[in-house]
């Protein structure tokens, strides 16, 4: 192989380096058009290549249009001697690393010399005004019809306002051109007022699932929080499809977000119940972590507390937890830790037979945020009730568990923490074995 001159680095002008035959070879071009490139792409007026890309950036682009060393689509490919083909830039930059090498192929480069490759720059430009302004047709014909549908919306009962709302739906949540329409037209609060005393399931589950792909303002969230619409999405949340669960689930926690509300109103009983069966449902698990979600957004709020215990939350979260993923165990366990702040929520635990042996395996197990949270949860049972929980930790084997954390590398404060909570354990549990002894001993004089 001829060795590497220094020289002036130079640019060939040329147009032809790739040979077209094999640029659209496999359908660069995408389909449509039937491959032919033309000129009218160049003219005056021409589009922005770079805002085209920006703007499609969520599209499959053929690999011959990337740059190897950037992974980017190319602005400006130039070719090197080894025919290998390279932004512009990235490849200028390449050189002045200090690299006389091709970065591809890694041969040593026996001509220093740039050519700019105006077949392949064309293809490039040919491509992406062809998707570019398919799209701007695409989002032009959606805006017109999302307009048409909320017009109509005004007008049609019954069936018609059921699938109009459901079209208008999938629209929404295919094109984000039409979430910006809908908002620009008024629309949020078109379809929030649909919500009320006499509306039907099937219009509200519409309604809802195009709420939860929009961006609601504060006004807007406010509308939606008024008793008699947060009445009727709980009711929705209760009796509808999975989808329709997840979808209410979705708006209320969407809804609590950076608003005032009265946790009296928002966390009604059948609110509480509605999640538990949503999470519990072993037929759907997609469900189990929106819900999880909300229930821990709703026990942030303390007055709440006491109600969830009330409705058995506290043995049906622990039983779901030997089931669950890393981030499902989080929020279940933070839950569970909320309510284990109130007598309430400590005596449940305490009582729950499954709660210290489901507890303690997790320590040390899935994430050291877990085992901060099961420690926070023992820590707070054993405190309560210490001579009945710290011989049932004790035969869960909670001391060679705490005894890893304690040795691990783990945070100091979980580290003290659980010195403590061995110490607590420990002297209970002699404790109890130096009682029920003596008790054998009067039995046998």
């Amino acid at each position: 192989m001829p060795m590497y001159q220094p020289s002036s680095r130079r640019e060939v002008d040329s147009s032809q380096v790739l040979d077209l035959e094999t640029a659209v070879k496999d359908g660069v071009l995408g389909g449509g058009g039937g491959g032919v490139i033309t000129t009218a792409a160049f003219a005056s007026d021409k589009l922005d290549l770079k805002i085209m890309i920006e703007e499609l950036e969520s599209m499959d682009v053929p690999t011959v249009f990337i740059c190897p060393i950037s992974l980017e689509p190319m602005h400006d490919p130039v070719t090197l001697c080894t025919g290998q083909t390279y932004e512009r830039s990235n490849i200028l930059k390449w050189f002045s690393l200090g690299h006389c090498t091709c970065p591809t192929t890694m041969q040593e480069l026996w001509d220093d010399s740039v050519t700019p490759n105006k077949t392949l720059q064309q293809l490039i430009y040919s491509w992406f005004s062809q998707k570019y302004l398919a799209m701007k047709k695409r989002s032009e014909d959606v805006q017109g019809r999302v307009k048409e549908i909320l017009e109509n919306l005004k007008k049609i009962k019954g069936q018609a306002r059921v699938q109009a709302l459901k079209e208008l739906r999938q629209v929404v949540q295919a094109h984000g051109s039409a979430k910006k329409t809908v908002v620009e037209n008024g629309g949020i609060g078109l379809i929030s007022s649909l919500l009320g005393p006499f509306t039907t399931h099937a219009v509200g589950s519409e309604v809802i699932g195009v709420l939860v792909s929009l961006n609601l303002d504060l006004n807007s969230k406010s509308d939606l929080l008024q008793p008699a619409k947060m009445s009727l999405i709980v009711d929705i949340l209760n009796e509808g499809s999975i989808e329709t669960k997840i979808n209410c689930t979705r708006l209320i926690g969407m809804l609590m977000e950076g608003t005032d509300f009265a946790s009296e109103n928002i966390a009604s009983l059948s609110l509480l119940v509605g999640l538990l069966r949503l999470v519990k449902d072993k037929k759907h698990p997609n469900g189990v972590l929106v819900g999880l979600s909300l229930l821990e957004t709703i026990c942030s709020h303390e007055s709440v507390r006491s109600s969830f215990v009330n409705v058995g939350a506290v043995p049906q979260l622990v039983e779901l937890i030997p089931g669950l993923t890393n981030e499902c165990l989080e929020l279940v366990l933070h839950v569970l830790e909320l309510l284990s702040s109130t007598p309430e929520g400590r005596l449940a635990l305490k009582d729950c037979p499954n709660t210290i042996p489901n507890i303690v395996k997790l320590l040390m197990k899935a994430s050291e945020n877990c085992t901060q949270l099961a420690l926070s949860i023992l820590w707070a049972i054993c405190k309560f009730a210490p001579e009945e929980c710290a011989s049932l930790a004790v035969d869960a084997g909670v001391a060679a568990k705490l005894l890893l954390v304690i040795q691990s590398g783990c945070n100091p404060m979980l580290k003290q923490r659980s010195a403590e909570l061995l110490k607590l354990c420990s002297l209970n549990y002699t404790t109890t074995i130096f009682i029920s002894k003596c008790k054998l001993t009067r039995t046998i004089q």
